[in-house]
């Protein structure tokens, strides 16, 4: 029965001869399985005929799900990744629950690759799931939504706004929307909007900015200041330092074969020091001072702890 549940979770459909000879059972023996199976709740599909087949759909409530070893790892571990800062009760709920019926083997499995792993956005701001399930269902439906808004003053103020993506860029959660009062693309930080709220009207859905939404959330999410904006030279070539870089926010540009420019906003100066080092190759701080001010206390404080 476990095993039959397990297969047609798969989400394809089954022919009845194939699915026997899978569980290595007898067609007799699969019809009972199957009206068992409904009898549980689960609801099982059914055609019949030379090319019937049996498909398992979605029903009323979330049935028990059933995971291989490797896919509840997997899951456990992403949980687990998620649950370091921005979506803490209902991931760290759902962990809970999961490791407490993992096996001791697949235990020990996920804390040792736990143990050996880390998440830089781990600092970010935690994420209200309320507020990201109301603008995904809204910009899917296309639905405009009603919210306040504190900007980085700390005002607030309501806004009206055509939701279209929900982007997560280094360690923060950003809606890209068109504002309604402002007649132009927004960009709004999800751990700042609170009392969303549908109007109930539709709208036709607008082409999104050319340099894409990640790419325009992150160009404006920079902010007009220079002064925050930091920026390296690193003498590498960018498809190898793309792959070391942990501070994802920014823009990675080839200078030549050999070197390549970053350009970030920094909201820490001192993570961003700590993160362009871990990189692991030759690099040039062309400003600001506050970046190298931050670099030179590293610098100073990894020689005082190897002395």
């Amino acid at each position: 029965m476990l095993e039959l549940l397990s297969v047609l979770q798969s989400g394809r459909s089954w022919p009845g001869g194939e699915l026997a000879e899978r569980l290595r059972t007898s067609p007799r023996t699969l019809r009972r399985d199957i009206d068992r199976l409904r009898e549980l709740g689960y609801p099982v599909l059914s055609t019949r005929g030379p090319g019937g087949n049996y498909r398992l759909v979605a029903g009323r409530a979330m049935p028990p799900l059933l995971f291989t070893d490797d896919e509840a790892v997997a899951a456990a571990l992403g949980l687990r990744m998620v649950a370091f800062g921005q979506v803490e009760g209902a991931a760290d709920n759902a962990l809970r629950k999961l490791e407490q019926v993992l096996p001791a083997p697949l235990r020990h499995r996920l804390e040792a690759v736990s143990a050996s792993t880390e998440a830089a956005s781990r600092s970010g701001p935690t994420l209200d799931l309320d507020v990201l399930r109301r603008l995904s269902t809204a910009a899917y439906a296309h639905q405009d939504v009603r919210f306040s808004y504190r900007n980085r003053a700390g005002t607030s103020s309501r806004r009206r706004v055509e939701p279209y993506r929900q982007i997560l860029l280094g360690r923060r959660w950003y809606l890209l929307g068109w504002d309604l009062d402002r007649a132009d693309w927004r960009t709004f930080r999800l751990d700042r909007i609170t009392e969303v709220t549908t109007s109930g009207t539709t709208f036709r859905a607008r082409d999104l900015p050319e340099d894409g939404a990640a790419s325009f959330v992150q160009r404006t999410t920079s902010g007009p200041d220079a002064s925050r904006q930091g920026v390296v030279r690193f003498a590498a070539p960018a498809e190898m330092v793309s792959e070391r870089l942990v501070a994802e926010a920014g823009s990675l540009t080839p200078i030549d074969g050999h070197n390549c420019r970053y350009v970030t906003a920094a909201e820490s100066w001192e993570w961003l020091a700590v993160a362009l080092a871990a990189v692991g190759v030759p690099y040039t701080i062309e400003g600001p001072l506050e970046l190298l001010a931050h670099s030179r206390t590293l610098a100073a404080r990894v020689t005082a702890a190897t002395a």
